[in-house]
């Protein structure tokens, strides 16, 4: 988690003031270090495997379909929590050496996303679509930005569903599979496809908008809520 220092869960580490040299270098004094090279298939611990199911169930509680060093690091810290009769794991005490709980955790978490949401959307003073700004992020925007990862490998795809959003009837593709097969980076392809202008014209000047479900839902407490929030979407693109 530390190594990968461009992911939220090291930025909100290094937010916190915690040195990610100094973090590696507690845990591998810790668990210290094997004498040969390891071959062949190396397997999850009970622990490892609760605090991957963890993230899983944190992942989904905030609405994303990705699992990110962020809930990594957020589990780390609630299996620590929940653990402590039987003894937290290593990661769980050296986080705790450096003084981070999960309440400051998942409050800078909370923190970081919310800025690189804000930065990947446009203004939205000006904007003719402010409820899909509100509830959605522009991929299209991200790319611009450089915001976005190359897609390698996958222009087979990205080709196909060019070809049927061209279509002027049953012009709605559908990209299913297990979660992690690559079905968001053919759409992110596709959006460097745009502004790079390698589209046909039907598809120039596009916007992909990736709906985040979990801010759709959040807070309609009251019956008709969340309809009238969908319509609102629904009536931003038919008129964008």
């Amino acid at each position: 988690l530390v190594r990968e220092e461009e992911g939220v869960g090291a930025k909100v580490l290094a937010n916190l003031g915690v040195s990610l040299t100094k973090a590696r270098s507690a845990v591998e004094f810790i668990i210290g270090r094997g004498e040969k090279p390891t071959t062949g298939e190396i397997g999850l611990t009970p622990r490892a495997k609760r605090v991957i199911e963890l993230a899983i169930d944190e992942a989904r509680h905030l609405g994303h379909n990705y699992i990110g060093t962020e809930h990594l690091l957020l589990e780390l810290l609630r299996e620590g929590e929940g653990e402590a009769s039987e003894g937290r794991g290593v990661a769980a005490d050296v986080l705790d050496s450096f003084g981070i709980n999960l309440e400051r955790a998942r409050s800078e978490t909370n923190r970081v996303l919310s800025e690189g949401v804000a930065r990947a959307r446009p203004t939205r003073s000006t904007s003719r679509t402010p409820a899909l700004d509100q509830l959605g992020i522009d991929l299209t925007a991200a790319a611009t930005a450089g915001k976005l990862d190359p897609v390698i490998g996958r222009a087979k795809e990205i080709e196909r569903i060019i070809q049927i959003l061209s279509r002027r009837t049953k012009n709605n593709p559908a990209l299913i599979g297990e979660p992690g097969v690559g079905k968001t980076a053919i759409v992110e392809g596709l959006a460097h496809r745009i502004i790079a202008g390698d589209v046909p014209e039907t598809l120039e000047r596009k916007r992909i908008i990736t709906l985040d479900m979990g801010a759709l839902v959040a807070g309609t407490k009251y019956r008709g809520e969340f309809e009238e929030r969908l319509k609102k979407v629904i009536d931003e693109i038919k008129t964008a």
